[in-house]
């Protein structure tokens, strides 16, 4: 799905003329998500890193894996897919590989300077507090929590635990064996859901039900390698590691997995269901790249201006019309977005808010 917006900005004041109309493209800024409705089931499932329970083959996979941008399509295939029930969400990941390797055994330490697979989750319907789990294919796995995205300033918590987390991790080929063309490796998670719903922000931390929307985003960091008397070890060309791939789910837009607002919709249902995203949730997208514009982007300047500057936003896309405005405060800033009758809010922190 895409969405063309053309944005026109009528400045009260920005170091212009009063009035002067100013046309900014952001096209390629705004990112519409993908989404993956999840079956409850009342089988049990072993963690074992296979999938060979009935319930997991008639789970639908997801699309294949992209690049990170969007822009270019990954050498190796990967794929996800998911389930509920009561007490877990489980995640069955199959990851195509040639060469299968891995040396960090220690729970907790940087997992991605090997080549893994990463699960981003959060219950709520901001970008605060939510949590991560990293894997490769030994099996060692990194959890933690970030109360807010680094790039605003969130800190993440190693210490973190998701207590009663079940993974594993089955192996098609020889891992750590550079003598042989590997086919794939699969992972396996059941993740408690009341650990996660602990990361609500509100005092509701009851497990999803039915119709509950989460967001979420998987994400493959994959390595060149070089070997050093027959072991495998990041590629480096002038003593400098080459950059890792990053292949996701859905997409970001641009390297980074902490952009909460662009990870994908997961909706907890009784039996798969057709979804279309709500009229809202686009909205909210838009109003979201326009942060990242005023925050880090092309109209960061907008930060400069003068305490109780407003600024009028209009976005037309062809038969739609949508509000923008902008306010500059003590703090910070403030836009807020009109679309018929939804109203939202965002200020500097990055937090989106319900306008009533």
């Amino acid at each position: 799905m895409r969405i063309y917006f053309l944005f026109i900005l009528s400045l009260l004041f920005f170091g212009c003329e009063t009035g002067q109309t100013i046309e900014v493209d952001l096209n390629e800024k705004i990112i519409i998500p993908k989404h993956y409705v999840l079956s409850k089931t009342s089988d049990p499932i072993l963690i074992d890193g296979i999938d060979n329970e009935k319930v997991w083959n008639q789970a639908k996979y997801s699309d294949d894996f992209i690049d990170i941008e969007g822009l270019k399509t990954p050498t190796q295939k990967t794929n996800v897919k998911l389930l509920w029930d009561k007490n877990y969400l489980y995640v069955f990941a199959k990851l195509f590989e040639n060469h299968i390797w891995g040396d960090i055994t220690e729970r907790d330490d940087v997992i991605f300077y090997n080549n893994d697979f990463e699960v981003f989750i959060n219950p709520n319907n901001h970008v605060f507090s939510y949590g991560e789990i990293e894997i490769n294919a030994l099996g060692t796995v990194w959890d933690l929590y970030l109360n807010r995205p680094y790039r605003l300033k969130g800190k993440a918590d190693n210490s973190w635990n998701i207590d009663g987390l079940k993974s594993a991790v089955n192996i098609n080929g020889t891992i750590n064996n550079p003598n042989d063309v590997d086919n794939f490796w699969t992972v396996e998670m059941a993740i408690p859901l009341d650990k996660i719903s602990q990361l609500k922000t509100t005092l509701d931390y009851d497990n999803p039900k039915i119709g509950d929307v989460w967001r979420i985003n998987f994400s493959r960091v994959n390595w060149d390698y070089e070997l050093k008397n027959e072991k495998y070890f990041r590629k480096k060309i002038n003593d400098k590691y080459l950059p890792e791939y990053n292949w996701v789910w859905s997409q970001q837009g641009t390297v980074n997995m902490h952009l909460p607002e662009n990870w994908g919709y997961l909706i907890f249902s009784e039996n798969n269901y057709h979804y279309t995203i709500p009229e809202e949730e686009i909205t909210k997208q838009i109003l979201y790249a326009l942060f990242r514009e005023v925050s880090f982007g092309n109209l960061k300047n907008l930060k400069k201006l003068n305490t109780d500057t407003f600024i009028n936003f209009k976005l037309k896309d062809n038969n739609k019309k949508i509000s923008c405005n902008f306010l500059k405060t003590d703090k910070g800033f403030v836009l807020s977005v009109k679309d018929g009758d939804m109203k939202f809010s965002i200020d500097e922190t990055g937090k989106i808010k319900n306008k009533l």
